[in-house]
């Protein structure tokens, strides 16, 4: 029986590139709210999201697409960026379908570039753990798995750490051919988890971040915990996520 390792970084800054380099498999979470943003705009019928560094590089790369097929969304420090609208993922929705997304973020899209040094980068979120965790057990590999919590501005954040004990959950309950070793830090995730007892909606609401989202209503933080949702495994290849490994960057140039 195969076996693989399964670890949890707590947050961005303990991403050590030489260390997820090549036979890895990296799973980045950032609850609230740049991978549900992520994946909700996918199967809301994005194209394609590009996770961008700065506000600068955002509106570079959309000067490759012609108006009215992207769209620029992103935030620092909660706050939305000049010329962009705010990642919240119900406002995204309305108008995604058919174009690119081009996202900033303080946390989540840090993370995501930090991290395309693995061997491959799943995007992932409450919403869509348990499909790619399924789709990670099917791969017939021994790779280690990684996962990442965005975390806050250096801290530890309670939604990503919960999502991960959740990812940790659906890789065990899915295990049939395959033995999983968890790290302590993985072991700590899945204690979390199940301290919680599957009331995702309360874990994100007392996380720090949920209680500064929840002043402006209790809409987004419900959608974030819609655990299961999504049957989707989003990939970052070449800096670009699709649903579909091996999806050609799509450019409407001008």
């Amino acid at each position: 029986m195969a076996v693989r390792k399964v670890h949890v970084l707590m947050k961005k800054e303990d991403i050590q590139a030489e260390k997820i380099a090549g036979n890895k498999v990296v799973v980045v979470l950032d609850i609230l709210l740049a991978t549900t943003s992520i994946v909700s705009a996918l199967d809301n019928g994005a194209l394609q999201v590009i996770p961008v560094i700065d506000a600068g590089e955002g509106v570079r790369i959309s000067q490759q697409f012609a108006a009215g097929h992207f769209l620029l969304a992103g935030e620092l420090d909660a706050k939305p960026l000049e010329g962009f609208i705010y990642p919240n993922p119900l406002e995204l929705n309305k108008e995604i379908k058919g174009k690119t997304l081009i996202l900033s973020t303080t946390n989540g899209t840090i993370a995501l570039r930090k991290s395309n040094t693995a061997g491959i980068v799943y995007i992932s979120s409450l919403l869509n753990n348990f499909f790619v965790a399924q789709t990670i057990l099917k791969e017939d590999a021994e790779q280690t798995i990684v996962i990442v919590c965005s975390g806050n501005a250096g801290e530890v954040s309670l939604e990503d750490f919960y999502g991960a004990g959740h990812f940790v959950s659906c890789l065990l309950e899915q295990q049939i051919s395959v033995c999983l070793k968890l790290s302590d830090a993985a072991l700590s995730a899945l204690s979390l988890y199940r301290g919680w007892q599957g009331d995702a909606a309360h874990a994100l609401q007392s996380s720090m971040v949920g209680r500064l989202l929840y002043q402006h209503g209790h809409e987004v933080l419900s959608f974030a915990a819609d655990t299961g949702s999504v049957h989707m495994a989003p990939t970052l290849i070449n800096g670009v996520i699709t649903n579909t490994s091996g999806v050609e960057l799509h450019t409407d140039r001008l």
